[in-house]
């Protein structure tokens, strides 16, 4: 069985770094006063919704679940990563970092031009940014090939003049992983379970947050997962049912085979903590 995250500190820290999962590969981060999302979704949109008609934020929920935010990041474009995220940037007014498919969704939206950040390679290493304490590096990265060996719904969003959007017109866009430093503390946030090694120096992080979904898909994830990272802590995520509301608690997705991925991190680094959280749980580093 993977085991559940203790609600309190994952190690002593006497400038705590608040972690709360948001469902699918969502997350608030939270330093003090200040307050960092990735990828965050709380509409969670019903099957029938999702295949049948254009898919509209929950702003009631957008309103509840983020009452502030200084920034979000995107790490890919798919509508369970980055539909809210134009709602949350003008509920609260923080500034988003994403790629072109990010930026154009965004400004069909509504959001302003300079609450923009598009996110593109610098050179050979990640793209560099800060938000108030906190130190973002924007890594290359890919999608796992979960449909029948094939990235769903590739491309770009390049024209968003016709909204609400379907859910297959949220092309996936450039895919991320973020490095984040804050507090003394390295976290680093993988939306999707495949990495470029080769965008990769090899890190040392504190926590991993980990996706699991297409994990089996992906040759040998976990090895390069915990080779590349070199992780302190893993935390699952993105294994959920994103097809129902967060007051219904996490509930597994089909087939996610999450021990087996839980027993082959922890056999690859014997000494890390792999671990969930709780449908809106929360832990300090």
């Amino acid at each position: 069985m993977v085991s559940t995250f203790d609600s309190g500190e994952l190690g002593p820290s006497s400038s705590p770094v608040h972690v709360r999962w948001l469902g699918t590969a969502g997350f608030e981060i939270r330093h003090g006063e200040h307050v960092l999302l990735i990828d965050p979704y709380v509409t969670r949109a019903p099957l029938l919704r999702c295949v049948a008609r254009p898919l509209v934020p929950d702003e009631v929920r957008i309103r509840k679940y983020f009452p502030r935010a200084d920034a979000i990041i995107v790490g890919h474009t798919h509508f369970d990563h980055a539909m809210d995220v134009p709602s949350i940037a003008k509920a609260t007014g923080a500034k988003v970092y994403g790629s072109r498919s990010a930026a154009a969704l965004c400004r069909s939206r509504g959001v302003a031009h300079a609450k923009i950040d598009v996110i593109e390679p610098e050179g050979a290493g990640p793209a560099e940014r800060e938000v108030g304490p906190f130190s973002l590096r924007f890594h290359a990265s890919a999608h796992s090939p979960l449909l029948l060996g094939r990235v769903p719904f590739p491309g770009e969003i390049a024209d968003c003049g016709d909204v609400p959007l379907r859910a297959e017109e949220y092309r996936c866009g450039a895919v991320f992983g973020v490095e984040i430093e804050v507090a003394g503390k390295t976290l680093f946030h993988l939306g999707s379970a495949e990495l470029l090694e080769a965008s990769l120096e090899r890190l040392e992080v504190d926590l991993a947050l980990v996706c699991v979904a297409g994990w089996r898909t992906s040759e040998r994830f976990p090895e390069r997962a915990m080779r590349a990272l070199s992780p302190r802590a893993a935390l699952l995520m993105h294994w959920d049912n994103f097809l129902l509301p967060l007051e219904k608690g996490a509930r597994l997705l089909p087939a996610m085979h999450m021990d087996r991925l839980a027993d082959r991190l922890a056999k690859e680094a014997r000494d890390v903590r792999v671990g969930v959280l709780p449908m809106l749980g929360e832990l300090r580093l």
